[in-house]
């Protein structure tokens, strides 16, 4: 066993020293190492060079060429590029892909906008030593202001054979005459995303899953390997040994899967639409060598886990078969007991609240021992499905003696629990009920004086919801009584088996009781909100008739002045005045329809008024009005009446001598008609300039003087014909005598 540590303690050691070594070693010590003993320096991890990978030297885009050759990028800057610098990033870069990939090719742009010829001479030259097999083409993006074309065209064919690949000179937008758009990033006017950090980060969490997951496997190999020599001697002796290793296993896969799942969903290429670093091969993304990694992890994890349950379950079986016992001593002693004394449901919502925290502290207590059984339960469960012949059959009895007990238990909580809740729900009911009777009670004692018929309609309908309110209350309140006394009626004896006898008369009594007053209680609203509902549809019915009435003096109002404003014509001649004298009359028999109308309304508020012993308002408002406005009417009517009268004695005479023949003047010779004629007419004009005198002494006028000035020229007009007339009659009388 000391060995078996010993082991775990120098691969500890050794991890460390060797990362600290590279921490530590400078750049150009590295890339000598790699030149003179040749090794893999650049296989370090990206957290050793990580200052060096920032300043983004050179990089992998993830952009193929049409050879699906890899575009290796090396963006040169203003500023002096360190070679060495360089050199370690393009080792680390090009370590990352897989020999099939390399075998490819890469083509390398060499980005020289914003450098000078001698460097971007130097770094083509390097390539030759860093990765002379595996460029096939190197593109040199050349600046706007291009150095002198001579010297560059000479040095490039003149090293085109020492460097063993080919040497371009081209300028940013035709280097997709090489390359496609979509493989080119943005700084090169391609559509391709890269983002250096990201890349870099995602990096660095990959390297660390190599890293622990390797570290955590050997050691998990040494405590399985170490457990399966010693389980024969752990099982001989109980020892209490704590293998566990450095890192959690747990948070090392579920870091393994999120890798993993990147790497299958993502595949680095921002597929879901956010910024990543650019896509590349499966090769190139390692994710076979992560899959392979947490398999590994998974199994060694499982015979870890398995070596733990074996440990543990040996140790469980003693502490069960004690805490079993305790569980079962309680709930059928003192848990059983708490039960027997609690059976009342409560007066009233306050009772069965406290009551309901009563059970609830109950319930509490017994929780705490469910909690042990759910725990035993699952404890007896995982070591019967572990399979140990010697003790299934004592687990088995533990198993059922628990699960009978606490079901029992639960049983009886859970009874008494919903119980309470009815008690609560019935209670609350009755008492909102209670509450709906108190207000309906209250507004049925409350005299009712409304201000118009309207607010009487309103009080009337909440009158009506508020005993539908009750009514529903009430159907609400029995069935919850009739839920309760179910429940009670149902209530199973306790004490695992024992009669106990619990008196619940005194339950069902106030239950009953409680519906029986609520009953009660309605029936004598009910009846109150009868006489209320007469009395109210009796007002509504006062007020009616009062704004009908007073709309009939409206009504009759607006027939007088139109009489006075509209009735104005006399009519041109006999038949029209007649027919006007006609319309007159029917207008008339309206305007005494309104006003018998208004009379019968105001005769029935009087009736209204005395059945609701109050005072009517019209008696001493709407019936004078009335009355003034009929008096006033009756006034112009027969005024009007006398007008079209006279015009129509007034045509008619005029009309017959004017109609008369001239062959018959014997007809006319007596001056007398003329002179009825012309002193009907002048009474009609007169009459047309005089006022209606009202009986208040108040004087109204027929329409505007312009249409009295109107009428009063065509009777002028026809009076000069019959003058006209009568001096045509006269002129043969005077000749007679002169013969």
């Amino acid at each position: 066993m000391q060995i078996f540590f010993f082991c775990i303690l120098c691969v500890y050691l050794c991890k460390y020293e060797l990362g600290k070594a590279y921490k530590q070693m400078p750049v150009a010590t590295l890339c000598r190492l790699k030149e003179e003993v040749g090794i893999q320096v650049c296989r370090m991890e990206a957290s050793v060079i990580l200052p060096i990978l920032k300043k983004k030297l050179a990089f992998l885009s993830g952009g193929k060429d049409r050879r699906s050759g890899l575009i290796l990028t090396i963006p040169l800057c203003l500023e002096q590029t360190s070679m060495d610098e360089l050199s370690v990033t393009l080792d680390y870069l090009l370590s990352i892909p897989s020999e099939k990939c390399k075998a490819r090719g890469f083509t390398v742009i060499v980005d020289g906008r914003k450098s000078q010829w001698n460097v971007v001479k130097t770094v083509v030259l390097m390539l030759q030593n860093v990765v002379p097999a595996e460029v096939s083409l190197v593109c040199v993006v050349k600046p706007d202001e291009f150095w002198d074309k001579k010297v560059t065209h000479f040095c490039f064919w003149k090293e085109k054979d020492r460097l063993g690949f080919e040497v371009i000179l081209v300028s940013a937008n035709k280097l997709t005459r090489y390359i496609e758009p979509c493989q080119l990033t943005e700084d090169f006017g391609g559509s391709l995303t890269y983002d250096h950090m990201d890349w870099l980060n995602k990096r660095l969490v990959f390297e660390k899953f190599t890293k622990e997951s390797t570290s955590l496997l050997d050691e998990l190999a040494l405590i399985n390997n170490g457990s399966d020599k010693g389980a024969q001697q752990e099982r001989e002796r109980s020892i209490d040994l704590n293998f566990l290793p450095s890192v959690d296993p747990e948070t090392v896969l579920q870091t393994g899967h999120e890798l993993l799942s990147e790497l299958q969903q993502r595949r680095f290429n921002g597929s879901d639409g956010g910024v990543s670093w650019s896509p590349m091969d499966d090769e190139l993304l390692a994710q076979p060598q992560v899959m392979k990694l947490l398999d590994s992890l998974r199994e060694q994890y499982t015979r870890y886990q398995e070596v733990c349950r074996q440990r543990s379950k040996r140790t469980q079986l003693e502490e069960i078969q004690q805490k079993v016992m305790q569980v079962v001593n309680w709930l059928e002693g003192p848990g059983s007991e708490q039960l027997r004394t609690q059976w009342g449901i409560g007066d009233s919502i306050r009772a069965s609240q406290a009551l309901q925290q009563k059970h609830e502290e109950i319930e509490s207590q017994h929780s705490e021992w469910f909690a042990v059984y759910v725990e035993l339960n699952q404890q007896i469960a995982a070591l019967l499905n572990a399979g140990d012949e010697e003790d299934l059959v004592e687990l088995k009895a533990l198993q059922q003696q628990l699960s009978d007990v606490c079901y029992r238990q639960a049983s009886q909580l859970e009874f008494r629990q919903n119980l309470l809740q009815a008690a609560l729900e019935f209670h609350s009911v009755a008492q909102d009920l209670s509450q709906q009777l108190d207000g309906l009670l209250g507004m049925l004692c409350v005299d009712v004086a409304p201000a118009d018929g309207a607010s009487i309609q309103q009080t009337l309908k909440l009158l009506e919801e508020k005993l539908k309110s009750v009514d529903l209350g009430l159907q609400g309140l029995r069935e919850k009584g009739q839920s309760l006394l179910d429940q009670i009626s149902n209530q199973a004896s306790w004490a695992y088996g024992k009669d106990v006898t619990i008196e619940n008369k005194e339950n069902v009594d106030h239950i009953q009781g409680v519906m029986e007053d609520m009953q009660l209680r309605k029936q004598r609203c009910e009846d109150m909100v009868d006489v209320r509902r007469l009395k109210m549809l009796q007002m509504v019915q006062l007020f009616k008739c009062e704004e009908d009435a007073a709309q009939a003096v409206e009504w009759l109002s607006e027939l007088l002045d139109a009489l006075l404003k509209t009735h104005i014509r006399l009519g041109d001649d006999a038949q029209e005045t007649k027919v006007l004298l006609e319309k007159h009359r029917k207008f008339v028999d309206v305007a005494q329809s309104t006003y018998d109308y208004g009379r019968q309304l105001l005769q029935a508020t009087v009736v209204l008024c005395q059945s609701l012993r109050c005072t009517s308002r019209s008696s001493g408002d709407t019936l004078p009005r009335l009355n003034r406005v009929w008096k006033q009417f009756t006034v112009t009517s027969e005024e009007r009446v006398h007008r079209l009268e006279a015009a129509v004695a007034f045509h008619s005479s005029a009309e017959k001598i004017l109609q008369e023949c001239p062959e018959q003047p014997e007809a006319f010779n007596d001056t007398e008609q003329f002179d009825e004629i012309e002193a009907v007419g002048k009474s009609l004009l007169d009459r047309l300039t005089v006022p209606v005198v009202y009986p208040d002494g108040s004087e109204q006028y027929f329409g505007s003087p312009s249409d009295m000035a109107s009428a009063a020229e065509h009777i002028r007009e026809k009076m000069k014909l019959v003058s006209l007339k009568k001096q045509q009659l006269r002129q043969p009388e005077a000749a007679t005598p002169e013969s």
